[in-house]
């Protein structure tokens, strides 16, 4: 039996894919629970962080069951776009998206809630509109928090199980990940492959970390 390489792959596929995703949608949420004063922004606070304390297997049973074609939703998807969530690699990205959520936003709302409110009113005084002084303005000094967030996100997204096989199952070629790879090799006591694909995983993880912390840290020198 060759070694299959589709696994890391995929892996990579998603946690880039995961990244870019919550990156657009992190931003704009964080800014949001950082400076929005609605009574309700209480309740949304911890949906956002809750991932950090619940079992990942209950958060995939979870989508799961929301998605499922027997679902109100998955039917719906799946009838009017012919769109299969469940055991696809749209679920794996759905689920890795809600599951690395708190590792983007709770970050980047630290950084807005850092940012000196002198800097940010001084660019409304100037004539700037808000999302002109997010862009230019705010973005740019909460870099550092930018940066923990994707290398949090797309580090926690590569080493993600419980969520993934919930909800995109074990397809060879589809959804098979590394982590559920390393799984099934050691269910099948194959432990050589197993190796390799943690290995993998392991070194490209601390290499990613390493080059960016070290960047982190450049970053904070300047600002």
């Amino acid at each position: 039996m060759t070694f299959d390489f589709s696994p890391l792959f995929l892996t990579f596929q998603l946690a880039i894919v995961t990244t870019i995703l919550l990156v657009g949608v992190g931003v704009p949420l964080a800014y949001w629970l950082a400076f929005s004063r609605r009574a309700w922004k209480a309740a949304i606070e911890p949906i956002v962080s809750l991932p950090l304390v619940l079992p990942p297997t209950v958060l995939g049973f979870y989508i799961l069951i929301l998605f499922s074609p027997r679902s109100v939703l998955g039917r719906f998807l799946e009838t009017y776009f012919d769109v299969r969530v469940v055991f696809t690699f749209l679920g794996l990205v759905i689920g890795s998206v809600v599951f690395s959520l708190p590792f983007m936003v709770n970050p980047l709302k630290a950084g807005f809630q850092n940012v000196p409110k002198r800097l940010y009113e001084a660019a409304y005084t100037l004539g700037k509109s808000e999302w002109e002084t997010l862009v230019h303005v705010m973005l740019p000094l909460i870099r550092p928090a930018l940066l923990t967030g994707i290398v949090m996100s797309f580090a926690h997204t590569l080493g993600e199980f419980g969520v993934v096989l919930m909800v995109g199952g074990n397809i060879p070629g589809e959804t098979r990940v590394a982590s559920i790879a390393i799984f099934s090799q050691v269910e099948a006591m194959n432990y050589t492959y197993a190796h390799i694909y943690a290995l993998v995983l392991l070194g490209i993880s601390f290499t990613i970390l390493f080059v960016l912390h070290r960047s982190y840290r450049k970053a904070l020198r300047i600002f």
